[in-house]
């Protein structure tokens, strides 16, 4: 996957997103910033929790609506941020989000366009559409620079097509 060409899957259950999470999951690297954006219902945290499956983490993975950030232990420490909440840019800085956003770990944001002007420059992002039933359309796609260039900074510098 590069920058320039977003990878675009269908899939039809809350399984096949899980399952689409966790070959993308198994894909990431320490240090890779992954921004969720769609709407309520869209299936962003059944993806998370099959990036989370193909990250090793064990146990219940569930939205921190409330508490805006969950950590698990999978292969590297795991970051799962949900940005519903938050009420402006101060909460967001309150949070201490540079830890996440910059640290070892992999950092998992739904909701990441309620900050998009503070999200890293290279990142995932990925855009769900909801259809009809447990259909949705999810784009996904590597922004920044150095893009498939293998940049050296620990970052992974390109996915492949999560899809096979």
């Amino acid at each position: 996957m590069n920058g320039s060409e977003p990878s675009e899957v269908e899939t039809n259950s809350v399984e096949e997103t899980r399952a689409l999470g966790e070959r993308l999951g198994r894909q990431l690297n320490r240090g890779d910033v992954v921004a969720l954006m769609g709407d309520l219902g869209s299936g962003k945290t059944s993806l998370i929790q099959g990036i989370c499956r193909g990250l090793g983490v064990k146990g219940v993975v569930n939205s921190p609506s409330y508490t805006i950030v969950n950590e698990y232990a999978g292969r590297c420490s795991v970051y799962h941020l949900d940005f519903y909440r938050l009420h402006g840019r101060d909460d967001l800085l309150s949070l201490g989000y540079e830890e996440y956003f910059y640290g070892d770990g992999i950092c998992l944001i739904e909701w990441a366009e309620r900050a998009a002007d503070l999200l890293p420059a290279q990142r995932v992002e990925v855009h769900l559409i909801r259809g009809r039933g447990t259909r949705r359309t999810i784009a996904i796609r590597r922004m920044g620079e150095n893009e498939g260039s293998g940049s050296g900074d620990g970052h992974s510098s390109g996915l492949s097509k999560p899809g096979g």
